[in-house]
């Protein structure tokens, strides 16, 4: 029989193995954590804490297009200047829908999936936006998609007046286009959502083009319905990752289109920065009640957020027809911030690159987080995470 003393010795080996364990299982928490935040940044899949707060991390990106974005000697030396330029926090790439889904629901992402690995080495951020549309001949439809089920997937533009084939743009009229668009976006929202370095994904301009051949109004109204149905999916496939459209033209719909925007917490975004651009300032009057876009991002400041984009042919020309003066980068960035309120800013790196990375790295914009841009979380989201 024991005694109360050797029960007394048996619990208290007992307590002190207990607490090693308990001591032993912290520290290995805590070294898994540890652990964790170290291999994040290189290889990431990590939900933010909130279950609904989105990635915020506002200021100057660049945007790379076309091959660039696969060469490897050009984007070292785009990334020597990331690294030296805290006011740049990524970039924006570009793809064409056909580069990512190479056949019906077979996705390529291994260039995005590159990108994304040597930003986040870098601690910088990555953009991605899907092309529905280009400016000269291109397909931009998977190749599937040239069968009667989608209606050939995209139909050709040009000039008005002219019939020489200047562009594409896809029929999202077309339910079956919708739905392979809303899939492309599921896929990668479930690749990327979580990643702590994917800041946002976005859609290209909203100017319909002039087309080839004859389209009806009603395939028009349903081309805009659809990318609105489009745009609340996205909302859906990436809950903690900034979703995105470039709007421009047409006027006439720019109060439903962007009020919609604004309901589903996507940002506006322009495909062009014309500092006099007489259709996209425009106000409205009595006579024409549809106001320019660039009135939108005074209106809606501070409930969505606002990421005005600088293409090659803002740096020439403040008017699209080329009737204006040529600005200065200074000029453009206060435009953006003052009257556009921006919290992003997409700058095209091109030949102008070597004057952006000179005001970027001026204390104005180089000493604030956000680069002297608007800094405060959007209502839209229920949190932010830094």
């Amino acid at each position: 029989m024991k005694t109360n003393d050797q029960f007394l010795i048996i619990n208290s080996e007992t307590l002190i193995t207990s607490t090693r364990i308990r001591q032993a299982y912290i520290l290995v928490t805590a070294l898994l954590f540890i652990f964790s935040m170290i291999i994040v940044p290189l290889n990431a899949v990590a939900a933010p804490i909130d279950p609904t707060a989105v990635k915020w991390h506002p200021g100057h990106y660049y945007i790379i297009k076309g091959s660039s974005k696969n060469n490897s000697t050009y984007l070292s030396q785009v990334y020597s200047e990331l690294d030296a330029t805290p006011a740049l926090k990524g970039m924006m790439i570009r793809y064409f829908w056909n580069d990512l889904e190479k056949s019906k629901g077979v996705y390529d992402f291994s260039s995005i999936d590159k990108r994304l690995a040597e930003l986040s080495a870098r601690g910088k951020r990555l953009v991605i936006q899907v092309q529905t549309k280009s400016f000269n001949k291109r397909q931009v439809v998977p190749s599937y998609m040239k069968t009667a089920e989608y209606e050939g997937g995209e139909f050709y533009t040009s000039d008005y007046g002219s019939t020489e084939i200047r562009g594409r743009n896809i029929k999202l009229w077309n339910l079956q286009v919708r739905n392979r668009l809303t899939a492309l976006f599921d896929a990668m929202g479930k690749r990327y959502n979580s990643h702590p370095y994917f800041e946002g994904i976005g859609m290209i301009e909203t100017a319909f083009g002039q087309p080839i051949e004859p389209v009806s109004n009603a395939q028009i109204n349903g081309f805009y319905d659809n990318k609105i149905i489009v745009h609340q999916k996205m909302r859906q496939f990436f809950p903690n990752t900034m979703t995105i459209q470039e709007v421009n033209y047409p006027r006439p719909i720019l109060t439903s289109f962007v009020g919609s925007l604004k309901d589903i917490g996507t940002a506006l975004s322009s495909p062009d920065l014309f500092i006099e651009e007489k259709g996209l300032l425009f106000e409205a009057t009595q006579y024409d009640p549809h106001q320019g876009v660039y009135n939108y991002y005074s209106d809606f400041a501070g409930m969505i957020p606002m990421i005005p984009t600088v293409m090659s042919k803002n740096y020439k020309n403040t008017k699209g027809d080329g009737s204006g003066y040529v600005p200065t980068i200074s000029q453009i960035l206060a435009f953006a911030r003052d009257k556009l309120e921006a919290n992003y800013i997409f700058w095209t790196r091109e030949v102008h690159y070597m004057q952006v990375l000179e005001v970027l790295n001026q204390n104005a914009q180089k000493n604030f987080p956000a680069g002297g841009l608007n800094p405060a979380c959007p209502a839209a989201y229920s949190s932010c995470v830094n």
